[in-house]
């Protein structure tokens, strides 16, 4: 296991305020369920349809109709709070959120506000080599998406796409335990990470499949501590909530000016209103957009459509059993089975894609030296063209025969690059290019020694230079190598040379 020192989250330090604060920060996340189906009807979920396209009657809000749950839907619930290591609630329900929305026709959503399906869990975030913190997470409740409203289209009108009305969400609670911007970012990050690896949510933030609502709020030093020996919220000041942000860097800068903007307001003597604000990135502040319910102002009440939800233990004690290896288990097997770094079993799992890729090349050969060819040269170049990992013109098993070429000697470091990227841009099997292009190394001694010799004879005023100074002995290995075309064995050239100039 990676040896790891779990830190009490650290206040953020606000610059240009009057007097010391403390920053408080709680997220609500929104993933959207990988799932090809609705919560409650058969209408697609496919992003990107004819606007209007994939909308069933219940979606569209047509009297009679009754809401059906999709169990695939419930079953990527408990699959996600099993991946949170979180309590799953075997009874749950729903419940109606009222409010007026001119893209959710019903008039209502459908949500879970008493019993939710999951209950308390963590996250445990990545904060540098070797230190992580802890993020509480409160509950994970099912609900439904509203539709989109469109404004630009028309300078007089507005019009409405319900093609994600009805889409199933799960709605991720934190505790209030973020202390700063750069730990809101880390934190949005693992939690993508980890419902990618379960493949509960695409976590595509650009298409508005995973987005967050920021909760911010400011206090005085030593004013969180009372909070979590009391949990009485008043200690942490009044909220503010930031809506529907879908970019870390966005995150970061809005909870700053945020941040900056409740302090101002209170130490010019004012008070923060409890309200909903909105994120500009082009003018990097917040605005309000209406204040804040509660609870209350929804009248939520259960819903009378669906019976309470109740599951049996062995089916998700079966769910349970078809987990993957999640990014930490999995980065702490990389450092202790391949003896690399943390960091760069960090940058292999970020991904569950980059992980599978990289255990394909490391299978059977060295771990250190298949890590430093997928991370430095792979993803280097992938990087250069702006590919992901699924689309590599080099496969896992050509970048595997790459290294196995090395580790036999057939060619060396710098060849192998040449080969890298002859499979890079032309494909084929390295064995063969090897072979056709003339490009295995010299491994013969005998050959060797003879150019070094000419070399030797070729320039004795550099051999004196490098009796006196055996560091020039690197001259001769340069020499030798550009007069083999790179092709000789880099270790018995050094080992002739040295033995030359002895």
């Amino acid at each position: 296991m990676l040896d790891l020192t779990y830190e009490a989250p650290a206040p953020k330090v606000i610059s240009g305020a009057k007097e010391d604060w403390e920053l408080v920060i709680g997220m609500e996340v929104h993933a959207q369920v990988a799932s090809k189906a609705k919560l409650f009807s058969g209408a697609s979920t496919q992003f990107g349809a004819e606007p209007n396209s994939n909308v069933a009657f219940i979606d569209a809000g047509m009297p009679g109709m009754l809401p059906v749950i999709n169990e695939f839907c419930v079953a990527q619930a408990v699959r996600t709070g099993l991946g949170l290591k979180a309590d799953i609630n075997l009874f749950s329900a729903f419940d109606r959120k009222n409010y007026f929305y001119p893209d959710l026709p019903q008039g209502y959503q459908i949500s879970q506000l008493y019993h939710p399906i999951v209950g308390e869990g963590e996250v445990l975030v990545d904060m540098g080599p070797g230190v992580a913190r802890k993020v509480r997470i409160e509950r994970i409740h099912l609900e439904q998406d509203a539709g989109k409203s469109i404004h630009d289209m028309d300078p007089h009108m507005s019009f409405v796409d319900l093609n994600r009305t009805g889409v199933a969400l799960m709605e991720i609670v934190s505790r209030p335990d973020i202390r700063g911007p750069e730990e809101a970012a880390a934190y949005v990050a693992k939690l993508r990470q980890i419902l990618r690896y379960l493949g509960t949510c695409d976590g595509n933030m650009q298409n508005g499949n995973l987005r967050a609502d920021v909760n911010v709020s400011v206090c005085r030093p030593g004013q969180y501590e009372k909070y979590m020996e009391t949990q009485d919220f008043s200690h942490l000041g009044t909220r503010c909530e930031i809506k529907n942000m879908n970019s870390m860097r966005f995150i970061q800068q809005a909870i700053e000016f945020e941040a900056k903007r409740q302090i101002a307001i209170i130490e010019d003597g004012g008070t923060v209103d409890q309200e909903t604000r909105l994120y500009d990135p082009d003018k990097g502040e917040t605005r309000s957009m209406r204040s804040k319910e509660e609870a209350h102002d929804y009248r939520y009440f259960p819903c009378p459509d669906l019976l309470p939800l109740e599951i049996e233990q062995a089916w998700v004690d079966e769910i349970a059993a078809s987990l993957p290896e999640l990014p930490d288990e999995k980065k702490s097997r990389f450092v202790n089975d391949f003896g690399m770094t943390e960091y760069d079993a960090s940058v292999l799992t970020a991904e569950a894609e980059s992980a599978a890729y990289f255990e394909e090349v490391a299978r059977g050969r060295d771990g250190k030296l298949a890590a430093n060819w997928v991370i430095n040269e792979l993803f280097g170049r992938l990087k250069k063209d702006d590919l992901d990992i699924g689309q590599s013109p080099v496969s896992a098993a050509q970048l595997g025969e790459i290294i196995t070429l090395i580790s036999k000697g057939d060619i060396s470091g710098k060849i192998a690059k040449d080969l890298f990227e002859i499979v890079f841009n032309e494909g084929g099997e390295p064995a063969e290019i090897v072979e056709e292009r003339g490009m295995k190394q010299v491994t013969d001694t005998s050959a060797i020694e003879k150019v070094v010799d000419e070399i030797i004879e070729a320039n004795p005023a550099q051999v004196e230079k490098a009796k006196v100074n055996p560091k020039l002995a690197g001259w001769f290995v340069g020499q030798v190598m550009k007069a083999t075309g790179g092709k000789a064995n880099p270790k018995a050239v050094n080992e002739i040379v040295a033995k030359k100039l002895g």
